[in-house]
């Protein structure tokens, strides 16, 4: 395994880290901040997560590239693509719908459904509009995905700025006023929305992996591209210091916009999409430096297990997350969840830190149940 490839699962890995952690508390009261999302705009670590997915997802598409794309290996590389998003599709909604157990409330957006909308919109551009090189292979159109990018920032921002919205007017931003929101509301309709996407008053209003938004969540996956292009063209320090210098500007950029049009990860705005893409990019930077060392190499050995089946990972923590609210201890009125503070109570008395233990907990057993596959090199891809 290359060095660049090791850092791809290991910033894989520190991602589905960084989501069971979040996601798998003894208490869902009981979460240190960095561990919860920000409750609209502004960011937590949190919040960094899924953007650090899509990057991945992008830098794993930049570095197929160049390659060959005759007819029929276009034929095959739209054919994978639209296999990869159904597939993606089709488990997040079966996932949604095991949490659930209700078609009359099944969510249809999902993180999952929109990393397959992500990756079609981002893949398909690069097949639609790579350039042939002289030795016969095609390589990624750098200046028609820039101009993506730009286009779709801008016009992500104009649309939730200008484009009034019915009862509302234009411009709102709140979760129930925004343009985005709106059309989740109107395509899907409230009882497929998020059940935690609430307003001020508890009534269900957005899905923060709604459809509109799912725009500039794609400009994740095309910087990441963009980064994969370069570590492929020269995989060593200073191409990893050039992309830590880049990161560091999106991240600048983020926080200059931010004012204007705020950093929001709910409804994922122009300028959130920046500076997630930069705290991605530096991570990944920082990582390929780290990985010249052998110690760093076995030290993030668990970061690249779970980096290496990262889609299997996830699956897990959905299902333990659903196993959790199970009632299934003290006679059927315990759930696991709670049954599992219990027990971590006993032993760390700071109710704080034993929420964080249960979730610490779960990410090793997650860790462990993975470690066989990646040690036989079985890495399961959608």
């Amino acid at each position: 395994m290359t060095k660049r490839l090791i850092a791809l699962d290991a910033l894989r890995g520190l991602a589905v880290a960084g989501m069971i952690l979040a996601n798998s508390p003894g208490s869902w009261s009981l979460r240190y901040a960095q561990l919860d999302h920000a409750p609209w705009n502004g960011f937590t670590a949190t919040d960094m997560v899924f953007p650090t997915f899509l990057f991945s997802v992008g830098i794993a598409v930049g570095l197929s590239f160049p390659r060959p794309l005759a007819d029929t290996d276009k034929a095959r590389s739209w054919s994978r693509l639209a296999r990869r998003t159904l597939a993606l599709i089709a488990l997040g909604l079966a996932l949604n719908l095991l949490a659930g157990l209700s078609l009359a409330h099944l969510r249809i957006p999902g993180i999952l459904q929109r990393i397959g909308l992500c990756y079609a919109i981002g893949a398909g551009l690069v097949l639609l509009t790579a350039r042939r090189r002289p030795d016969g292979l095609a390589a990624v159109n750098l200046p028609v995905v820039l101009g993506v990018i730009g286009a779709l920032l801008i016009g992500y921002w104009a649309l939730l700025t200008f484009v009034p919205v019915p009862g509302f007017g234009a411009g709102h931003l709140d979760p129930e006023g925004n343009l985005a929101a709106f059309i989740d509301r109107g395509l899907f309709t409230i009882p497929h929305l998020w059940p935690y996407g609430t307003d001020a008053a508890g009534k269900v209003v957005y899905d923060p992996e709604g459809l509109l938004s799912t725009l500039p969540a794609t400009v994740n996956l095309l910087i990441g591209i963009l980064a994969g292009c370069a570590w492929k063209r020269a995989s060593h320090s200073r191409t990893a210091f050039g992309l830590a210098g880049a990161g560091l500007l999106l991240i600048v950029a983020g926080l200059l916009i931010d004012p204007a049009f705020p950093i929001n990860k709910r409804i994922w705005t122009s300028s959130f999409a920046l500076l997630s893409s930069g705290v991605s990019m530096v991570l990944f930077a920082l990582l390929s430096l780290a990985f010249q060392s052998k110690a760093a190499r076995a030290a993030a050995y668990p970061l690249r297990v779970l980096g290496g089946n990262a889609t299997l990972a996830f699956v897990l923590s959905v299902l333990l997350g659903i196993f959790s609210t199970y009632r299934i201890f003290k006679g059927g009125t315990q759930t696991a969840q709670a049954w599992g503070m219990e027990i971590a109570q006993k032993i760390i008395p700071d109710p704080m830190l034993a929420s964080l233990a249960c979730s610490i907990a779960i990410l090793a057993l997650i860790t462990a149940l993975i470690w066989p596959l990646h040690r036989r090199a079985i890495h399961w891809r959608l």
